[in-house]
């Protein structure tokens, strides 16, 4: 679906971040470039392979390179500490990791990312014939059960998160901002539904998110249209930023209880056009449900709305049979959001 945009538009711009931008020809010219180098080097379909890069257009290309080779990307928090690093290398047997040109500390092949996708290699699609079902990529829960669990999502899932989805449309006229950790499920949506629609990901430093004035004003000079903030973070920009917020096609957050007083703080800045809150484990990939907030929104606390097309939701008794409307039950989701399962694990 990538290439297909790619082949529609290929001087449109892809990526941006900071003074380097790509094209969507650019990016999958060296996307291939790395495909064919991680070929070489033996990754097979449905092989792991670790990424341990920030927010970057490089590893937009890992990502896109890892998939056109017929593996799993297995995003890994730059921040994280070694140990944990290397526990998440093993448990997902990743053949190999791609990083910046600090190399890591790993017990399996390292290779700086660069210099693969500099040279002159092979830049035409690999061409793999794979299925929607093949696994897209590995993301590891927090762990607050215990060690963390890999997810693995299929092609399928992600599809389906940005594709006819229902909750949101983004097409070549938009630029969605990449500010969440590439490790949480959030990157899905906010890398994966510019590219298969056209649009452009806007990739933001850390520094530059974490920091409120710096954020705004890149909102503003990077003409974002569409945004995805964390709950934490909906709260604290909804206080500080809220005019600039308010300029916004899409904004789209979630992750803990909605704050209803940052709702209704947005809603007197007459914006954004569309802002929704979003419900979903990991495992359900990103989304599950939505709740687009009314501009004249007077309730008394936040839903987590309706399923997102290709999606079913059911509240269940401990007997696996609807409960009555206001009896308190047990949350099911099925669908094509629904991942193949746990890594290892039953």
């Amino acid at each position: 679906m990538f290439e297909a945009q790619v082949h529609k538009a290929p001087d449109a711009v892809a990526v941006v971040c900071d003074d380097e931008r790509l094209s969507y020809g650019e990016l999958n010219a060296k996307a291939n470039r790395l495909a064919h180098h991680l070929i070489a080097l033996g990754v097979r379909p449905e092989d792991r392979v670790a990424t341990v890069l920030d927010r970057s257009a490089a590893l937009v290309v890992a990502q896109l390179a890892i998939l056109k080779a017929g593996g799993v990307y297995v995003p890994i928090g730059r921040a994280l500490p070694v140990a944990r690093q290397e526990l998440l290398m093993a448990d997902c047997a990743a053949r190999l990791v791609l990083c910046a040109d600090d190399l890591v500390e790993a017990r399996i092949p390292v290779r700086a990312i660069e210099p693969l996708i500099a040279g002159t290699g092979c830049s035409s699609d690999p061409g793999l014939a794979l299925s929607a079902e093949t696994a897209a990529y590995v993301m590891y829960t927090s762990g607050s059960t215990g060690l963390p669990k890999g997810v693995v999502v299929p092609h399928r899932a992600v599809n389906r998160l940005v594709i006819n989805s229902g909750y949101v449309k983004i097409d070549a006229g938009d630029r969605v901002a990449w500010a969440g950790n590439p490790a949480f499920d959030a990157s899905t949506f906010e890398v994966w539904a510019p590219l298969l629609n056209g649009g452009c990901i806007v990739a933001m430093h850390t520094a530059t998110v974490r920091d409120t004035p710096s954020f705004a004003r890149a909102l503003e000079q990077h003409r974002v249209t569409s945004l995805f903030l964390t709950t934490a973070l909906f709260n604290q920009y909804t206080s500080s930023i809220a005019p600039t917020l308010a300029q916004l096609k899409h904004l789209l957050c979630g992750g803990e209880r909605g704050d209803l007083a940052s709702f209704l703080r947005l809603l007197k800045e007459k914006g954004p056009v569309r802002l929704i809150h979003c419900y979903g484990p990991t495992e359900t990939t990103t989304f599950a449900t939505i709740w687009t907030c009314p501009a004249d929104f007077n309730g008394s606390l936040v839903p987590i709305g309706r399923p997102i097309a290709n999606t079913r939701v059911y509240l269940l008794d401990g007997h696996g049979a609807p409960v009555p409307f206001g009896a308190v039950g047990e949350l099911y989701i099925g669908g094509a959001g629904v991942a193949r399962g746990y890594l290892n694990r039953p």
